[in-house]
């Protein structure tokens, strides 16, 4: 496996790639591996020649008084664990080689629609840190496909936008939750949980399989059941941020009885903020 910090290395190695017909396949992600991550490193194996990981925990999706000095970090955990599943290049940055002139300094990018609410308005400003970074890194690494998990779903629409937007000749492979055998999808910040948070933590997961199920029986009241939900997880214990039923494509409101729905939800535990969805 390749091990790339700078541009020159990383543009010299997809260029002799490029130059053997080989197609390329990337996965972003800011490390802490966990066997989510290594789900989509495998599906990245299956979509192309070469598959490419970066590791950059990306400080302008960090909001002031968040986790970002504290965000785990586990460089050499991870390359091992990149080697393993045969990715052909770690490319792990500094924040000094992605903005050059400083990050609040940069050109940033902003989508709108599928960026608008639900994450947005708990973290403003967020996926502008998002789509500039992964703008700045499909510029750097011009893959043919690019793998993100469908846990971080408003993520995904904001990502696929995007491409659209810019006319990038990239496809986004959309790659299912990993999820613990209790449910919990898995995340780099489950490990904030203490011991009895984490015995909690599934109500996330079961709330939202319940307004699902309601969904499928034929239950026209979204706004009652999201509002049946957010008490749920307040009585389990948790600081609900929103829990919405909104068309899965778009991520507008839906019409009472539509079908194409996901249900999203985030929610604070302890240290920890979790997010989860389900897909109708």
């Amino acid at each position: 496996m390749h091990k790339l910090v700078d541009v020159p290395g990383l543009r010299s190695l997809i260029a002799r790639w490029r130059a053997q017909g080989e197609r390329i396949a990337f996965v972003p992600t800011m490390g802490n591996l966990h066997e989510g991550h290594l789900q989509l490193v495998r599906r990245a194996r299956q979509a192309a020649d070469r598959v490419v990981v970066s590791i950059f925990v990306n400080p302008m999706q960090f909001a002031p008084g968040e986790d970002f000095e504290t965000y785990p970090r586990t460089l050499d955990i991870d390359s091992r664990l990149l080697s393993a599943e045969q990715t052909d290049a770690l490319f792990a940055p500094d924040v000094s080689v992605i903005y050059p002139g400083g990050a609040e300094a940069t050109t940033r990018v902003e989508v709108p629609g599928p960026g608008r609410g639900l994450e947005d308005d708990s973290r403003p400003g967020f996926f502008i840190g998002v789509a500039t970074v992964v703008a700045r890194l499909f510029n750097l690494v011009q893959p043919d496909y690019a793998l993100f998990g469908e846990k971080d779903y408003q993520q995904l629409a904001v990502i696929r936008a995007m491409v659209v937007d810019l006319c990038w000749p990239i496809e986004i492979i959309g790659v299912p939750t990993m999820r613990e055998a209790d449910g919990l999808a898995m995340s780099s910040r489950n490990q904030y949980l203490t011991v009895e948070e984490r015995q909690r933590a599934p109500l996330l997961y079961q709330t939202l399989t319940r307004v699902a199920e309601q969904i499928v029986a034929g239950s026209p009241h979204f706004g009652a059941l999201e509002d049946e939900a957010m008490k749920v997880l307040a009585d389990g214990g948790f600081e609900p941020d929103y829990v919405c039923i909104r068309h899965a494509d778009s991520l507008l409101q839906v019409a009472e009885g539509e079908s194409r729905c996901v249900v999203l939800a985030a929610a604070r535990l302890g240290r920890a903020r979790l997010i989860d969805n389900i897909i109708l």
